[in-house]
């Protein structure tokens, strides 16, 4: 009687914790870009684009955008990417950068992280 109970116990604290375990819910993975000019102020109004470029010519496309965005008053575009990203994934992804606004250029990269906000500075000039 007593290893019955045992085993109940066992299998009941089992259980417990494969329900609360699969429960987890998926934090935000956010990927913020700021862009400044060459004296470090920041840009406004800068269009940013987020892209990736396949190893192979996928279908004759030499990059895939991920997203795009304007920069606001901080000079700062944010991007989500909880549809990205599954549980368990160990990263998302490196991805390049194109930020422009009228003559202004530059170029970044960014390694976004699974569940964290991951940020870059593109300089543009």
């Amino acid at each position: 009687m007593k290893n019955f109970k045992l085993v109940l116990v066992s299998a009941f604290l089992l259980s417990a914790f494969a329900v609360v375990s699969s429960c987890k819910k998926k934090k935000d993975t956010i990927a913020k870009v700021y862009v400044k000019d060459s004296d470090g102020n920041a840009v406004s109004s800068c269009t940013v684009i987020v892209y990736a470029k396949p190893s192979t010519n996928a279908a004759g496309k030499d990059t895939i955008s991920l997203n795009s965005g304007v920069t606001n008053s901080a000079g700062e575009a944010i991007f989500n990417y909880n549809d990205l990203y599954q549980l368990g994934q160990a990263g998302v992804a490196v991805l390049d950068i194109k930020a422009y606004r009228d003559t202004l250029y530059g170029e970044g990269i960014i390694q976004i992280l699974e569940e964290t906000t991951s940020e870059s500075t593109v300089i543009v000039k």
